[in-house]
Order: C-alpha cells, then structure tokens, then sequence
C-alpha cells in the first residue's frame, strides 16, 4: 500500500513506441514567426524589437523635459494620450494603436517601436501616430509601445523633444477555444477530424491564420474512429475549455518543448501557427484509458479507437480511495522509490516502475503484489508488470484517465 510523497530523481525516458516526440521549440516558433510577419509578404514593417530596459511610463499622460536651451518644462512635447490606454487588458487582436502628443511631431522624429514586432504601418496625423497591424497580435500577449527618445515637435518651444523613452503596455484578448480545438485536430492531436466548410486557409498564411484565432473559420468535426466508449464521446463540447480540450493541448505542449500543464498561453498560440505552417503533425494518435472499481478492478487502454490492453487492476482502499472523475496525464517516471505511511502507521519505501501521475499523488504504475482487481493502493492504479510495460507508452501526457465505480 503506498502513495506519492516525493518523487525520485529521474528522467521521463519515453520509449518510442506511440510516445508523443519533442519536435520543435519555443525559440523556433518564434524564429518563424518572425520570418512569416517580417520577412515583408505581408506588408511594411515600422517596428523594430527594442531592450526592455530602462523604460518608464507611470501613467497616461507622460511630461517630458525640454533639450538644449530655451523655453520651459510647460511647454514641453508631451504624450497627452495613448489608445489602447497604459496597462489596458483584453484588446482586440487587430486594434490600432494611436499616440496623441501636445504638438505636431517633426517629420524627422524617430518612430515608435513595438514588443513584440508586429507587422504594419505608422501614419502621422497632425498631432497623432498611428500604427494599423497587418497580421494582428498574437492572443494574450503584453505589447510594449516604446516612443523614443529624441522626437521632436513642432512647438514654440525651439528643440523641444523627449528626453526619455516612454512606453505603455497593454494585453491582447484570448484567442478562440474553437479555433484551437481546430488547429489540434488539424495537426492530429484529437480524435476528431476537422473540415472547413469553405475554402480552408493555407498553412503558411500566417496574417490569415492569426485572425483566425480570433474569428474562427466555419467547419465541421467528425469522429475519426468509432470504437471509443460512451464516456469518451460525452466529455467533447465543441468552444469548451474543458477537461477533455486541457489534454489535447497538454499532449501538444509536450510535443513542443512547453511544459504541459493545459494552460492557453502566447507561446502555445505562437507553437500552433508554427506547427501549421511546416506540417508538424502529431503522429502518436490518441489514447484513452478507462479504470473500473467494479470488481474485478480492471484498466482499459484504448488506442485510436480500439481496445490495445485490458488488465486486472488494483485501487485505493478504503481510507484511501482513487478518486473519481476524469484527470490527463501530468508526470510520466521510468522508474521511483514510493515512500509514504500507510494507514496502520507503518512506514514504506517501494520501487514502482512506469509510472503516469493522472491526480496528485495518484498514478498508474507497476506495484508487486500476489494478486490484483482488489483495492490494495493508497489511490494509485497498480497493474502486473507485464502490463504496466505494455500501458506506459499510451499513458502519453495528456492522455485522459477516467476512473469509474
């Protein structure tokens, strides 16, 4: 009887049999990216990336100090205005920014620069710059507007200009849990197939491919295989951030060299667009494994829609139980010393072998014992070794486990 109190050091080890593959990384998607949004296809780029460091920008409405000599800190240039405003969150993907300053700026200033850098034009307007992305931001991303130093107006203050760089920051919106449940099946992370009903979108269209995180093409989704359970099937919800959505992209993110906790973030936007555009497609399939307290206990690993292995199976006890419900695959050991106190206060320390955490300490794993379908664990799912061997590879992260009475 044993549950995780601390995990042994030791790597994951994934064998390459239905394991999913580390294929790209964060640096190569935003490598891509950037030669996709810069490399001048899409349009002219007036940004450049700058270092993020001493910049200030407290408020709104930034006063700046006059240069050289002559006039006054009243009549400074001054940025009396910033749309989307400072520390703003939930912008559209799309929107234009528009910096508003107290005089007419030289046609000779510098111009703004964006981080990230994002394709699109600047225009001037009297007293205005204004800057028209076209690509859009990518979902979720903080966007830094930096006005250098050294622009100058048009003022009667001669020379007047900026001293110092100012900056705002604002928050792009989230992107479409649709569209994402699109892009997965499209690289094959899901058991359902997605068809656009129109003209589908070029994988190397990055300007069409971003807005489409945020309005989501119109399609269809079909199950590819049809020998997955019941169970299985209720659990999708097309546009739902659910339990059964958090296992595909934690299966992606293991696959691109993010850590695989579920969470939609810019760097799994950006890993998706790259993953599109070169064809990166998943080719581990999909697993489904479903635990049964019925006696006998029993675990059940489907592949693709088919049963690949049904075992007897060992559960919690009864002070101890396996929680029902529904968990992906977070943790995956080769193999760990278990060490933890079991109920009569007897202390232990037990060697287990392949070893998939789906619940907090809970994970199916190899555990000796002279018999199995009884509870037995402390709340882990303990097969025979041949099994659990066998079990290991489809136990992918991500992989869902369902854990039934």
């Amino acid at each position: 009887m044993h549950s995780r109190v601390e995990r042994a050091s030791g790597g994951t080890n994934i064998p390459k049999s239905h394991a999913r593959r580390h294929r790209s990384s964060l640096s190569k998607a935003l490598t891509v990216i950037a030669i996709l949004l810069v490399g001048g296809a899409i349009g002219a780029i007036a940004t450049h990336v700058v270092q993020q460091h001493n910049r200030t920008s407290p408020s709104t409405t930034t006063t700046t100090q006059v240069s050289g000599t002559g006039g006054n800190a009243s009549s400074a240039l001054k940025v009396t205005a910033e749309a989307p405003t400072n520390g703003s969150t939930g912008i559209s993907g799309n929107a234009a920014i528009v910096l508003t300053f107290s005089d007419p700026l030289s046609t000779s200033s510098p111009l703004p620069t964006l981080t990230p850098a994002v394709a699109g034009t600047w225009s001037r307007g009297e007293k205005t710059l204004t800057f028209t992305p076209s690509t859009g931001f990518i979902p979720q991303s903080t966007v830094t507007v930096t006005v250098p130093a050294g622009a100058t107006g048009v003022s009667s203050v001669a020379g007047a200009e900026l001293a110092e760089p100012t900056t705002e920051h604002f928050r792009v919106a989230n992107g479409s849990v649709l569209r994402l449940q699109q892009v997965l099946s499209l690289l094959d992370y899901s058991p359902l197939a997605w068809t656009a009903t129109g003209s589908a979108i070029a994988a190397t269209d990055s300007s069409s491919q971003i807005a489409a995180l945020y309005t989501p093409p119109t399609g269809t989704f079909a199950w590819k295989n049809s020998g997955w359970p019941a169970r299985l099937l209720r659990m999708w919800h097309p546009g739902v951030d659910n339990v059964f959505t958090r296992g595909l992209i934690m299966s992606f993110q293991a696959d691109h060299e993010l850590d695989p906790d579920g969470a939609i973030t810019p760097a799994l936007w950006l890993a998706l667009v790259d993953a599109l555009s070169t064809g990166t497609l998943n080719t581990g399939g999909y697993n489904y494994a479903l635990a049964d307290k019925t006696p006998p206990e029993s675990l059940t690993i489907y592949h693709d829609g088919s049963v690949v292995l049904r075992s007897p199976a060992n559960t919690g006890v009864a002070a101890s139980p396996t929680p029902d419900g529904t968990f992906p695959v977070n943790t995956r050991l080769r193999r760990q010393v278990m060490k933890g106190t079991n109920p009569n206060g007897q202390h232990y320390a037990d060697l287990v072998q392949y070893i998939a955490y789906f619940h907090g300490n809970d994970a199916v794993h190899y555990m000796n014992r002279d018999d199995y379908g009884i509870p037995q664990s402390l709340g882990c799912v303990e097969l025979p070794l041949s099994d659990a061997a066998k079990a290991w590879p489809y136990l992918a992260y991500g992989t869902l486990v369902t854990v039934i009475n």
